[in-house]
């Protein structure tokens, strides 16, 4: 598909893609058995190639449901992923693929994601990264306050059912709001260590993801003093920036790039849209939603209602987003000019935008805000299998609509 130039874009030759390598699939990390089983692959169901942006949420070890998004993605051989937006977690995910699929293609891809999982299961306790906490008091405890916790859970629920282990979870929640309310990382973390640090740097190949030539990447990250967005873009891109991405505020010190200080980027844009519709050649947008944003009941305990608040919060950015491109579309499409050459090339864009989704449902929501910091390796193994179903459930229904249609109704979601 030819690359579409929008105004001051430089199209990147990356995107003239190389002959495919034939490459041997190691094989993926046997599940366990507490992981739910996905369902089997549906070959060959794209096939002509396709080029699509990916849009990638943050949302803590949830980030895990996009593993196994892009873990079933990657097996369509007629995709092809154009350029990426993430934050957070998603801005892990978004590195661990371009570092792969510089390094083995697809099945490389595949295979940096999985290990990028693994070694977040091995962090365990320390890892607190991208909890979605709330400004007014969803704090964290220092990194040796919550590995005690969390030995002591362990020990107290040795054997215990799924009730004793939920009250540990809260008892571990009521430490670390206490202490978050009433210490910074400043005080708790002075030496502002942070365990994903050594992780990005031994399982991420920076070198490769800022020449990467597969797709094009951008992640989010919020300036503090001002509280804009900052998007880091391909040549940019360092551990630095992806942990800034992930900064939470109440967890970690803000990190700080060239002299300025950053948060995680979920509270600007999580994920930003604009660069894929301005930036990069597809049409085909398909964002991975792993916070929900539609709740059926009304919260009503303390903790409900904070859970809530933070996926209201760490979703808002999208939302406003998502209604912005619906009511530009509806602009356009009542002026009644469509193919019209536009002056500005984002109403050719925005015009031609066909906008997809995956997200994990009820199951996903079942799970809480509160399971964002569990980092077990069967829960991650869970998320993924249900990642891998939802991305199998979405290609059977509507593999088809690419190319031709949104599957996103916006103007019933966001202008009615």
């Amino acid at each position: 598909m030819p690359a579409r130039r929008g105004a001051g874009t430089e199209v990147q030759p990356g995107l003239q893609r190389r002959p495919r390598q034939r490459l041997r699939l190691r094989a993926m990390p046997a599940r366990r058995r507490t992981a739910t089983p996905a369902a089997a692959p549906a070959a060959g169901t794209i096939a002509a190639r396709l080029p699509i942006d990916l849009a990638l949420q943050g949302g803590g070890s949830h980030g895990a449901f996009t593993w196994g998004v892009l873990d079933r993605l990657l097996e369509e051989r007629g995709l092809v992923i154009a350029g990426v937006s993430g934050t957070s977690a998603g801005a892990m995910n978004a590195v661990a693929l371009a570092a792969g699929l510089m390094a083995g293609g697809r099945d490389g891809a595949r295979e940096v994601l999985a290990r990028l999982w693994q070694q977040v299961a091995r962090i365990g306790a320390w890892h607190e990264v991208d909890a979605a906490p709330l400004p007014l008091g969803s704090g964290a405890a220092s990194a040796w306050m919550q590995a005690w916790v969390d030995a002591w859970a362990q020990v107290w629920t040795h054997d215990a059912g799924e009730p004793a282990r939920r009250l540990a979870r809260g008892v571990q929640a009521w430490w670390a709001d206490a202490l978050g309310r009433t210490f910074s990382p400043y005080q708790l973390n002075p030496l502002n260590l942070n365990p994903l640090r050594d992780l990005l740097a031994r399982t991420i190949d920076f070198e490769r993801v800022r020449g990467c030539d597969k797709a094009r990447l951008f992640i989010s990250a919020t300036h503090v003093k001002s509280g804009r967005l900052r998007i880091f873009r391909q040549h940019e891109l360092s551990v630095d920036v992806v942990l800034a991405s992930a900064c939470l505020p109440l967890l970690f010190q803000a990190v700080e790039i060239d002299g300025e200080a950053y948060w995680d980027g979920g509270f600007a844009g999580n994920p930003s849209l604009l660069p894929l519709i301005t930036e990069s050649p597809a049409d085909d947008l398909l964002l991975v939603q792993i916070n929900p944003h539609l709740r059926e009941a009304v919260p009503t305990s303390a903790r409900d209602i904070v859970e809530r608040m933070n996926e209201v919060t760490f979703n808002t950015s999208l939302l406003k987003e998502l209604r912005s491109i619906a009511l530009m579309k509806q602009l356009i499409a009542a002026e009644g000019r469509p193919g019209h050459h536009y002056r500005e090339a984002t109403f050719r864009r925005i015009e031609a935008l066909r906008v997809h989704r995956i997200d994990g449902g009820a199951p996903l929501a079942r799970l809480g805000a509160s399971t964002k910091t569990d980092t077990s390796r069967a829960f991650l193994a869970r998320l993924h299998g249900l990642g891998r179903e939802a991305a199998e459930r979405w290609l059977r229904r509507h593999s088809r609509a690419l190319g031709r249609r949104s599957t996103v109704d916006l103007a019933r979601e966001f202008l009615e």
